[in-house]
């Protein structure tokens, strides 16, 4: 399946280039989802004015001129199923990442969400079909929706409750950590550096 990466900055805190260990989050990011065996190529969808940067730092960034990551993701939408992330995501799990594409295709929904037991979504770390996808977004944006969460009024999704993931894995809980600020590095850093001790792959 192939990867997807967003980072199209809506909010001004968001940076996708923020350094990790010596490295930018984005990177981080791609990395980690190409050892899941099941993801064959990523794919990073960026800003038009920022494709140079992102060319440092990413293997396939896909130049995109947009107002919000919805609509750049629309006019980026690859042509097969595919799984997505945003670009601040550097301990994305390869093993749940592999879970989640496995369920995707023995149900063949139009997208498996994670969802946390008080019903938020992880819009950005989940699995579509793309024209179902498609049908979504021009839905979502035709009602003046911005949000990529508002999709999910359109989507005949399979929900996957995280907590129960993390009863048999505690490390499920660290795939959806985002970088947002200094105290978040700290964290990555710190957090890597264990994974790294125990043998994880970075």
């Amino acid at each position: 399946m192939l990867g997807v990466i967003i980072t199209f900055p809506e909010k001004r805190w968001e940076n996708y280039t923020l350094p990790v260990n010596g490295e930018p989050v984005v990177r981080l990011t791609e990395r980690r989802l190409l050892m899941s065996k099941r993801i064959e190529g990523v794919l990073t969808v960026v800003r038009k004015d920022k494709l140079k940067t992102y060319s440092l730092h990413v293997s396939k960034p896909i130049p995109v001129t947009a107002g919000s990551k919805m609509e750049a993701l629309l006019k980026a939408l690859p042509n097969e199923p595919f799984f997505l992330v945003e670009g601040n995501m550097p301990l994305v799990m390869p093993f749940l990442v592999n879970y989640l594409i496995s369920l995707f295709y023995e149900n063949e929904p139009d997208a498996l969400i994670p969802v946390w037991r008080d019903g938020s979504r992880e819009v950005f770390h989940a699995v579509y079909e793309p024209d179902s996808l498609r049908d979504a977004v021009e839905s979502a944006l035709a009602e003046g929706y911005r949000s990529f969460s508002r999709i999910l009024e359109f989507l005949d999704y399979e929900p996957v409750s995280i907590e129960e993931l993390a009863k048999r894995n505690p490390k499920v809980m660290l795939s959806f950590f985002r970088v947002r600020n200094s105290l978040d590095v700290a964290f990555a850093e710190k957090t890597i550096e264990e994974l790294k001790a125990r043998g994880e792959p970075f």
